[in-house]
């Protein structure tokens, strides 16, 4: 399973010219992914899943879509996977990401389609067999703080906002707006949950 390694939508990285004329640059190879952002809800607050890869990386579960597999299918098939978590409930599609990276000298072009879901189950079971090492629940602030790339700090970031009931495609020059939150969270007041300073709530006001 391969982590992002830059941020997404950053230009993608260029061949090397030896000042050649006509040297085109390598075509990359297309891989289309998808993932979940879990949460559940803790005296309240939203918990969120993290997992563990080989090389100590925290991030999401996430995998490569199957033949004709649509990505929010995909998604919860390999967070089930991935975490053992049968009962899962799709809220809404977060974001689509994508990076580049080089695997046994080929350039790759990644794009993950990312989902939110939700769940009562607390137990998990890491697919070690796939390189999952740990799952682990985590608040929101100590997830920002372990997710190991910018890109998938990026998606939590929204997927707390969706869960927070924040209008993540607010137009920054109209006043911010609040829509409904996910049905779990109906009813629940969240710590800070109040109307952002900024119409744009991943930037300081």
């Amino acid at each position: 399973m391969q982590q992002p390694a830059r941020n997404p939508r950053r230009t993608p990285e260029s061949s090397s010219n030896d000042g050649a004329e006509g040297r085109k640059r390598p075509r990359a190879k297309l891989e289309t992914s998808a993932g979940g952002v879990v949460y559940r809800l803790h005296n309240g607050e939203p918990m969120f899943l993290l997992i563990r890869d080989s090389y100590k990386n925290w991030g999401f579960p996430k995998g490569h879509l199957e033949t004709d597999e649509a990505p929010d299918a995909a998604a919860v098939r390999e967070v089930r996977e991935e975490t053992g978590l049968a009962d899962v409930m799709l809220d809404g599609e977060i974001d689509t990401i994508d990076w580049f990276f080089r695997f046994r000298g080929k350039l790759v072009h990644k794009v993950c389609h990312f989902f939110l879901m939700r769940t009562e189950v607390e137990n998990t079971t890491p697919q070690r067999a796939e390189g999952i090492t740990a799952c682990r629940w985590a608040s929101f602030d100590e997830a920002t703080e372990l997710v190991s790339y910018a890109n998938a700090r990026d998606v939590l970031l929204r997927a707390n906002a969706m869960v927070q009931g924040i209008d993540v495609n607010v137009d920054p020059a109209e006043p911010p707006r609040r829509p409904t939150p996910p049905q779990s969270m109906q009813g629940i007041v969240l710590p800070g949950a109040g109307v952002p300073t900024s119409p744009d709530p991943f930037r300081p006001a």
